[in-house]
């Protein structure tokens, strides 16, 4: 089990560096093979094609961005303030992870459907994560949430929204001039958008 897992995790190490330097669309599986030091035949028992690879590559950087964002969740500090760090933090690692991989960044913004292929796990345990965080404020009555399942995924999704403008700096203080972003969004999540009367 220890040796298939050491070869996939070569493949994936390969196929990643490739991606980031040459591109995806000018990877070959056989230059995937060579970079790892093993058989092509051997790659096939593991990816069927490189679409797969590619996939596998995305959830693997996934996998780690969870574990990270899972620290914050796990956290002994109020709801409130949890919830910030993580959708501050979130942004953040989202916007490392994309730009570390060069081809990642492009198929983020050239292929969406497949890069949303790849992070239906992760969405799925974000939307649990987050929903996590609002019961623990409605149990400490930091929150008045009346559904936290639906609210997790309309902040989910909230989020999901500000990756690509967060990624091309479009939420940066150059373009946004005095705008602080995390006041807006604290703002946003904790007290609506309705007039207080």
């Amino acid at each position: 089990m220890e040796v298939i897992s050491k070869t996939r995790t070569a493949f994936l190490n390969a196929a990643r560096k490739l991606f980031a330097s040459v591109g995806f669309d000018k990877t070959t599986m056989n230059d995937i093979a060579v970079e790892s030091h093993r058989g092509r035949r051997t790659l096939y028992t593991y990816f069927k094609s490189k679409n797969e690879i590619f996939t596998a590559v995305i959830e693997q950087e996934l996998d780690s961005l969870s574990d990270e964002l899972a620290t914050i969740v796990d956290s002994p500090i109020r709801a409130t303030k949890k919830l910030l760090m993580y959708g501050q933090r979130r942004l953040a690692l989202i916007s490392e992870v994309v730009k570390r991989n060069g081809s990642l960044n492009a198929a983020f913004f050239q292929d969406i459907s497949l890069v949303e292929r790849a992070r239906l796990r992760f969405d799925i345990q974000e939307t649990r994560s987050i929903q996590k965080i609002l019961r623990e404020g409605v149990a400490a009555s930091e929150f008045e949430v009346a559904d936290t399942r639906f609210m997790a995924i309309l902040l989910h999704n909230s989020l999901k929204g500000l990756e690509v403008p967060y990624i091309k700096g479009q939420l940066s203080r150059k373009i946004l001039g005095s705008v602080d972003i995390n006041k807006v969004i604290k703002q946003f999540i904790f007290d609506g958008i309705a007039k207080r009367k």
